[in-house]
């Protein structure tokens, strides 16, 4: 059998399944959407920036989509979502880090409660709803994007406060939103990743001090976000993949 001849696996393939994926605009998000497209999946694709050049990739990528431009820290644009038709998995990769001269922000309490509000809140309710929505529609995936900062408290002393607590958050939410959605066939998942070159690490210089002496790059995530959205993955519920470069090994 020649290379070009092989399929994907059943456990991978999936053809014939619509897959959400909020953050799509760029970073982890867009390549999410591309790995997924590979898999064969129809995709919703959500951010509040431009999904043109997302869109444009997904297409070369072979992949069919929609996309949904708006606010996530809206409940009625999270509603949106699933208002138009069967929504199988599930990929929250969206997300804020602000700037890591934290100690200089002069409006640190509203900026406090902004990441709370982006970076748990939403994930909170955005992930409600998908289990409410997949339970009626018989079961489905989602993957919920922590940090290594969330494990950490960050590969660097100038990881801001509020994103690392923001993230540790999320994992916790990943332990309890997993045992609110089992019992209604919905698996609930996360990943955490290391520093990865996406626009939120712009400026991040210390690369050469983790492990692999390089930050991440975002396929490098994709890949496991995209596996816990497949069949292949029918026995995963409440688990953070550490995908760091050895940063974190616990």
């Amino acid at each position: 059998m020649s290379q070009s001849s092989i399929s994907l696996p059943t456990a991978l393939d999936l053809r014939g399944r619509r897959v959400l994926v909020t953050g799509a605009a760029s970073g982890i998000g867009r390549a999410t959407a591309i790995v997924l497209a590979q898999l064969g999946a129809n995709l919703l694709l959500s951010d509040r920036a431009s999904l043109a050049e997302t869109a444009a990739e997904v297409r070369n990528a072979g992949g069919t989509y929609t996309t949904e431009e708006g606010d996530l820290t809206s409940d009625g644009f999270i509603a949106s979502l699933f208002a138009a038709g069967r929504v199988h998995a599930m990929a929250h990769c969206a997300a804020i880090l602000e700037s890591r001269n934290w100690r200089e922000d002069q409006n640190w309490h509203e900026r406090f409660h902004r990441v709370m509000d982006i970076n748990v809140r939403v994930p909170l309710n955005l992930t409600a709803a998908a289990i409410d929505h997949m339970a009626e529609h018989g079961g489905g995936s989602i993957v919920l994007v922590g940090s290594v900062a969330g494990r950490t408290g960050g590969t660097s002393p100038n990881t801001p406060p509020d994103y690392a607590a923001s993230k540790g958050a999320v994992h916790a939410l990943v332990k309890w939103l997993s045992r609110q959605a089992i019992g209604r066939g919905v698996l609930v998942n996360g990943v955490a990743p290391g520093p990865v070159q996406t626009p939120m690490t712009t400026g991040f210089t210390a690369g050469r001090q983790l492990p692999l002496g390089r930050l991440g790059h975002p396929e490098e995530l994709a890949w496991p976000i995209a596996f816990l959205c497949t069949p292949a993955a029918s026995y995963f519920s409440g688990a953070i993949l550490d995908v760091n470069g050895g940063a974190f090994v616990g």
